[in-house]
């Protein structure tokens, strides 16, 4: 494949996958959980991103092709470790690409068009990515300049407009059974950078770029999530945070100027596309992967002679995005994603941790909280989230297992 992208495009692809995913949608589901302590669930969410961040870096640094934590955990502990890490990723990634298309149709159109609205954008987005990686980081900067933009004139207009709310809400903790189960979805919001790792074969200079991009793009949206809890908190207050579906957006109708909300609209339109945009990159080049070894069919690892893609991998995604847009529920496929994105990177740290000589770039303590922090946030999630992605999993793994026994390690 084709390395065409640098460390301002990596950053910016990274950017796009996070921001849509968590501004717009995760902070009221996690408010609902811990209430103000959505904040120390924040602290917990970033940390334990940053732990992963490092370790991916430190792996991507040794093994620069696609296919990300599949592909580490394969080199580092085994076939397994590799399936398991690979097919959570694309299970919980495939659920997280209707999320994005249904959420950019809840922002633009009214109900009765909302599905078709969705499936447009899922065709759209595949097209732009089968003509090519660069053609992605194009948008991706567009995406991401439009929904910076936004969420800037929404938390100005949100503290300063004429009618300003002023919630200043009482401090309501919860449990920290709360607070970690806030912090596991709002984890979600911070996986984007995986979509870096899993480009490994398309960036130049590999072992500089991608660590650095990596660490760039965590550090931007911490900023910006933080500033974000802040002022919804303080202008919603968390019983209404807690039962909005669209939180910036109602902080700006409290505000008293009404010609912020469209600008709102159009950014939280603008970085579900983004997210849509970058996963379906990501998930595509992680299904190429497997299919290289045979863990999903090896069509999907077919590279289109002209545009350098996996273009069998995109459409299947793709089709199968198209498919789970009438299923999906937006609240209850983030818990989901987040467990499939957990399991995905407890692989990624225990990977790092067997590292050592010349590729060890981290200490090792990073790693073990990384792993502990992963698997405590995944199974304190709600328990509908858990038992699905379990089940799931195995599923896969059965598949896998018949797989071997029909026709060998082949």
């Amino acid at each position: 494949m084709d390395r065409t992208l640098g460390t301002f495009d990596a950053v910016v692809i990274g950017l796009a996958a996070m921001i849509g995913a968590g501004v717009f949608v995760v902070f009221a589901p996690a408010a609902a959980a811990a209430g103000t302590g959505l904040m120390f669930g924040l602290a917990i969410a970033a940390f334990v991103a940053y732990c992963n961040a490092t370790s991916s870096a430190q792996l991507a640094a040794r093994y620069p092709t696609s296919g990300g934590t599949y592909v580490y955990g394969r080199e580092q502990l085994g076939p397994w470790w590799g399936f398991i890490a690979g097919w959570s990723f694309v299970i919980g990634k495939i659920a997280s690409c209707g999320a994005m298309a249904l959420t950019f149709a809840t922002y633009v159109v009214p109900e009765p068009y909302r599905k078709p609205v969705a499936v447009a954008l899922v065709v759209l987005l595949v097209a732009v990515n089968y003509r090519g990686v660069t053609r992605t980081a194009q948008m991706a900067r567009v995406i991401v300049a439009m929904s910076v933009t936004a969420i800037g004139v929404g938390l100005c207009v949100s503290l300063w407009g004429p009618g300003a709310h002023r919630a200043m809400p009482d401090v309501v903790f919860g449990s920290w059974y709360g607070v970690l189960q806030s912090a596991g979805l709002l984890f979600f919001a911070f996986a984007g950078y995986a979509r870096i790792a899993t480009l490994g074969e398309e960036v130049r200079d590999p072992r500089r770029t991608i660590p650095r991009a990596i660490l760039i793009a965590l550090g931007a949206a911490v900023v910006i999530y933080a500033l974000v809890a802040v002022v919804l908190l303080v202008t919603l207050g968390q019983e209404r945070l807690a039962e909005s579906t669209r939180p910036l957006a109602d902080a700006v109708a409290l505000s008293g100027w009404g010609w912020a909300e469209p600008i709102v609209v159009v950014g939280a339109a603008a970085a579900s596309a983004g997210a849509l945009l970058a996963l379906i990159a990501g998930v595509s080049r992680t299904a190429m992967a497997m299919g290289r070894e045979r863990d999903l069919p090896p069509t999907f690892a077919a590279i289109h002679p002209k545009f350098s893609v996996p273009h069998h991998a995109e459409l299947a995604v793709g089709a199968i995005v198209i498919a789970l847009v009438s299923m999906v529920d937006l609240r209850g496929v983030i818990g989901f994603s987040s467990f499939g994105v957990l399991v995905y990177y407890l692989v990624a740290n225990v990977s790092a941790y067997t590292q050592g000589g010349a590729d060890r770039m981290f200490p090792r303590w990073l790693q073990v909280v990384g792993a502990l922090g992963c698997a405590v946030l995944a199974f304190t999630l709600p328990t509908s989230a858990v038992a699905a992605g379990t089940g799931v999993v195995l599923l896969g793994c059965g598949y896998r297992w018949i797989r071997l026994k029909k026709f060998g390690d082949t």
